[in-house]
């Protein structure tokens, strides 16, 4: 598979306007950048996590 071109972004662009129309788009991004945000945290809450636990086990 190829990268994405303009023509090809701005199709998507007009699938997504026609399928959930213009009024709902600004609430499904801001629930897109929630979950990421969310799943970010979580991923360096796990970070942080295994890193304590690697350093209680040096210190043993």
């Amino acid at each position: 598979m190829g990268k994405l071109g303009t023509t090809e972004i701005i199709l998507i662009i007009v699938v997504i306007v026609l399928l959930f129309g213009g009024k709902k788009i600004p609430e499904l991004m801001k629930g897109f950048g929630t979950g990421i945000k969310e799943f970010k945290n979580a991923a360096k809450g796990e970070d942080q996590a295994a890193t304590s636990k690697k350093e209680e086990e040096e210190n043993k």
